[in-house]
């Protein structure tokens, strides 16, 4: 279901509590809402649709990527960035890294690692600070 996106700052600059395997229905709501907002956004974190979970959502061109409870582990070559939200006014300039290594559970709370170059790096890591509560 496609629900609305959060824009309250307070709701949105707090954590998030891990997932589990019974927000599977937040990641269906979230890969909805993401989208019918493809014309504007690349990626949705569950705290967008004012749900609190490390839960998100990117896109990969036509295919949806999602991520429980996704963490950086490694990370290398820092460069800046000047991003939007689809949560906030205005672009905002950031510090991101080219490369990087990510654990996550599937939709099976089966155990993912991977690396990530490039737009969908920065995707995933503007992503995951909203899961920490980190506007940018």
């Amino acid at each position: 279901m496609v629900k609305p996106v959060m824009k309250d700052v307070l709701f949105l600059g707090q954590k998030s509590a891990p997932a589990t395997p019974d927000d599977i229905s937040v990641a269906d709501d979230l890969t909805d809402t993401l989208k019918a907002h493809s014309a504007e956004c690349v990626g949705m974190a569950a705290n967008m649709i004012g749900v609190r979970k490390r839960i998100i959502v990117v896109d990969l061109g036509g295919m949806t990527l999602e991520m429980f409870n996704p963490r950086i582990i490694s990370r290398s070559v820092p460069y800046e960035a000047v991003e939007g939200c689809l949560s906030l006014y205005g672009a905002r300039s950031v510090t991101r890294y080219k490369n990087i290594k990510v654990e996550w559970k599937t939709r099976a709370f089966q155990t993912r690692t991977q690396t990530f170059t490039g737009l969908i790096a920065q995707i995933i890591q503007h992503e995951i600070d909203h899961c920490n509560g980190i506007l940018i």
